[in-house]
């Protein structure tokens, strides 16, 4: 969110390069939840830090909130919301009687699905506002950026 007085801007008065991925990053993900919300699966934008990383095998409660960058509590509580949504459950680490492992339930996989569904849109309006080429060449400087070594 941009602070009191607007968007963060460099010494040359341009607005900064990371307030507007950042701002990207955030009206895209509205658009994704707006979609999936469409659909019939209610959620919050904080649920795609489970949605984002959880795939078919599960996953330990501890690896989502590091792969997420949040406290074990934190993502505890996520996690806690969405098993009320029915869209995981907790169950036994056949590893570790101590540890629980995260999974979609069939709920969850099918609001995965209208998330695909949804970005699969977007990336056709990518396409249309920035051209096939153009979206191609933005995919590659964002692969750059993110290729650290």
């Amino acid at each position: 969110m941009p602070p009191a007085d607007g968007p963060r801007k460099t010494r040359d008065h341009r607005v900064n390069t990371i307030a507007m991925m950042g701002a990207a990053y955030s009206l895209l993900g509205f658009d994704i939840v707006d979609g999936v919300v469409g659909a019939g699966y209610p959620q919050k934008p904080k649920h795609s830090a489970v949605f984002g990383q959880l795939g078919p095998e599960g996953s330990r409660l501890t690896t989502l909130a590091k792969g997420a960058n949040m406290t074990p509590q934190a993502m505890g509580e996520l996690v806690d919301e969405m098993e009320e949504l029915g869209y995981v459950v907790r169950e036994p680490d056949p590893t570790d009687r101590r540890a629980k492992i995260v999974r979609l339930t069939p709920l969850g996989l099918r609001c995965v699905d209208a998330a695909i569904t949804t970005i699969d849109g977007i990336e056709s309006r990518l396409d249309s506002l920035l051209g096939v080429d153009g979206h191609a060449q933005l995919r590659a400087m964002l692969a750059a950026i993110l290729a650290r070594d």
